[in-house]
Order: C-alpha cells, then sequence, then structure tokens
C-alpha cells in the first residue's frame, strides 16, 4: 500500500477551537494527538470497549504519540451533529451509522441493502479490503472533509415488538421505529409495517406509552438500551448486516508521518478483529439476558420476508458505481 493510501485512512485534526462542553484535545499530526472520539453507544457496548483498546495499541504503536479519548453516550451530539463536526474538525473521530452516510453519498447505500451481505464474516472481510472499498471510503474527503477508516459490525438487525410477529401480515398496521434513511424506511415498508423515522435515544419512551409498536435492531442494543422492557419479542427478521463506520477528519492526513499512518492503518485492523470478537461474544450474553429476562425470542420461515425485500435492493442499485460495488460484494460472498 502506498503512502498516500495510508495517509487517507490515518484521519484525526487538530480541533480548530473549542466544542462546547468540551476541552479541545490538544496536538497536530506532526506531533501526534489524543484524538476526540464521539460514540453514541453507552460504556457496556463491545464498541467502547473495543474503542478503548484500540487507544492503548494506538498509543504503543506510535510511542504515545497518537491515541483515541472516547466520549460514549452521544455526549459529543447525536450522529447527524457529529458528522457534521468532524468535517469541521470540532470532532476529531466519530462511530456514525451507514444511514447517516447516506444522506451525503448516495452510494453508500449499498452498504446498508437488505442481501449484500450473508453474515458478519463476509461483511468484515470485504469492508477492510481497500481494493474494494477504497474509492467509497475516500469519497467524501473534498466535499465533507470526511475519510472513512473501516466498519464496526452490527451485526444482523431483526424487529423487535409489543406483540408477537411471524409473519409479514402480523406487521401490518404496526409503527416501527427506523433510522432516518430512506433505505431503512423502504425495508421496513415493505416487511408491512409502517416505517417510522424517530432518534434512538427517544425509542425506549416512545415503545413504553405505545407511540411505537416495535422497533428494528441487533440483540446487544435491544438489551444494553434496555428495550426488552418495554418490546417483549423478538423475531429474527435478519433483513440487514448493519454496520457503522469509523470517520475522521482529513485535516490531519497530509501532515501525518508514513511511519503514524502505516501504525494508525495496522492497528485499525487489530482494532477491527477485536470488536468482531467481541461482538460476537456480546451477541451471545445478549441472547442469554434475554432468555433470562423472559423475552419471546420467535424464528419464522424467512422467505417471506426475503421476497418483500429483494425489490428494495433492486430500486437502489442506481447507478454505476453502486451497481459494480455491490456486484463485487457478492463476488466475495
Amino acid at each position: 500500500m502506498d503512502r498516500r493510501t495510508f495517509l487517507a485512512l490515518a484521519g484525526g485534526v487538530t480541533a480548530a477551537g473549542g466544542l462546547a462542553g468540551c476541552t479541545p484535545l490538544i496536538g497536530s499530526p506532526e506531533e501526534g494527538k489524543l484524538m476526540s472520539f464521539s460514540l453514541n453507544q453507552t460504556t457496556e457496548h463491545p464498541s467502547y470497549a473495543a474503542l478503548n483498546a484500540w487507544n492503548v495499541d494506538l498509543a504503543q504503536a506510535t510511542s504515545d504519540r497518537w491515541g483515541i479519548d472516547v466520549y460514549a453516550n452521544a455526549t459529543l451530539g447525536g450522529q447527524q451533529e457529529v458528522v457534521m463536526l468532524v468535517g469541521d474538525g470540532a470532532v476529531d473521530m466519530a462511530v456514525i451509522s451507514g444511514t447517516a452516510l447516506e444522506n451525503l453519498n448516495g452510494d453508500y447505500r449499498t452498504m446498508n441493502l437488505p442481501g449484500v451481505f450473508d453474515d458478519i464474516e463476509h461483511q468484515v472481510r470485504v469492508t477492510n479490503d481497500l481494493d474494494i472499498m477504497g474509492d467509497l471510503y475516500s469519497s467524501l474527503e473534498e466535499s465533507h472533509g470526511i475519510t472513512v477508516v473501516g466498519m464496526f459490525t452490527q451485526g444482523a438487525r431483526n424487529v423487535y415488538t409489543r406483540a408477537p410477529v411471524e409473519t409479514p401480515e402480523d406487521l401490518a398496521g404496526t409503527r416501527i421505529r427506523v433510522q432516518e434513511s430512506d433505505v431503512a424506511i423502504d425495508m421496513i415498508n415493505a416487511m408491512g409495517a409502517s416505517a417510522t423515522p424517530m432518534p434512538y435515544a427517544e425509542v425506549y419512551t416512545a415503545l413504553q406509552s405505545g407511540i411505537l409498536d416495535g422497533a428494528e435492531n441487533n440483540e446487544v442494543s435491544y438489551v444494553t438500551q434496555r428495550h426488552l422492557e418495554v418490546a417483549r419479542n423478538y423475531t429474527h427478521t435478519a433483513h440487514q448486516v448493519g454496520l457503522d463506520f469509523i470517520v475522521v477528519h482529513t485535516g490531519l492526513v497530509r501532515g501525518m508521518s508514513e511511519a503514524d499512518a502505516r501504525a494508525f492503518r495496522e492497528s485499525w485492523l487489530r482494532a477491527s478483529a477485536n470488536h468482531t470478537r467481541l461482538w460476537i461474544e456480546e451477541t451471545e450474553a445478549a441472547v442469554a439476558t434475554m432468555l433470562d429476562e423472559g423475552v419471546t425470542i420467535l424464528e419464522p420461515d424467512r422467505a417471506p420476508f426475503v421476497e418483500r425485500l429483494q425489490a428494495v435492493a433492486e430500486r437502489y442499485l442506481t447507478t454505476d458505481t453502486s451497481r459494480a460495488l455491490y456486484a463485487r460484494i457478492r463476488e466475495e460472498a
């Protein structure tokens, strides 16, 4: 891999002035930096553990010149806000849902389409392959000042509801929370429900009050956010293998030395592998918690759901880039 490719994945930026409620983390691309890192999950989430382990590894790999300081629980802002803060350089790095990047470049929708990934192993292998992903990862640098380093898996996303769901017909008339994404909305609508975009932080109360009939997410988030208390039926629809992207401000890229950029990339690959291992372990633990707390886990025939979702994937493959990317990913399945 040449120097430019390494640098394009190195990331970080010197904070240009303070962020409200946060002391700027000083440093420069020449000296290194403790980079502010925004995470919208709790400190119990595997992403938090993986990021803190990455901080230790990165510091060791760069003789303490570089590190990351993780702000969990969306303390630096919601995801749509943080995307802009990373682009502006007020926040150095962040974990951002794939749906948030769709709004900046429609080709990111390809990564969120139903059926694009078979499973976590397929997803992680593809998304760490720069021959496949390099052009997409650098596509927001000039327009938004954002570089994508890689992704953390979210595992298979499933529907959870107040009443049991075993067929698409059971979803008729239900209000299911989705992320603010055209793809997410169309998937849930195609499955038979009424998709209801809503900020993540508001979902628990909306389920509790009956404003929502359900939501969709992986087992880990379902448990860590305690949604299992207010939506007691978890249906394995596996309509999407979700992901979060690791984004950095492009402002430090040109100043980072080749040695530091190489160390950053190599430590990232270790962090990715570590997160995947943690994710699988935490998913198993989450399922055990669900069973212990009396959640009804339903295993329906997925064929009727898959049939309805096929048209959604086809609808969004509208550019030569998205069609070529989708085909290349499927070749690696």
